[in-house]
């Protein structure tokens, strides 16, 4: 099972860009991106960000949903909750950028 980020790591982050990290986590290990699994991927990874102010040890789906329909409009993702989500080219640039945002931020702790 996947570790949580530090928190510091990213709290300074958008959520859209989380989500496209997530998203991109999932389909690099070969798994279908389905809206369930993205909740779970995000809410393991950044659980501060992902859980319910008041009961944090739970996911709470709206921070996802609505983000992804932002991410949809902006075409920076393709697909829906009833099938599975993918990257766009742009989506996935993105989705590495923050990944490479977390490994710099790691080497100067």
């Amino acid at each position: 099972m996947k570790k949580p980020f530090d928190t510091v790591s990213y709290q300074k982050a958008r959520i859209t860009d989380l989500i496209l990290f997530g998203i991109n986590s999932i389909i690099e290990n070969k798994e279908k991106c389905t809206f369930e699994r993205l909740i779970k991927e995000c809410f393991t990874l950044f659980p501060e960000t992902f859980g319910f102010s008041k009961h944090p040890k739970w996911p709470d789906a709206r921070k996802v949903d609505r983000p992804l329909r932002f991410l949809r409009k902006r075409k920076l993702i393709t697909g829906d909750p009833k099938t599975y989500f993918s990257l766009t080219k742009l989506g996935k640039k993105i989705a590495l950028e923050t990944a490479k945002t977390f490994r710099q931020r790691k080497l100067f702790k």
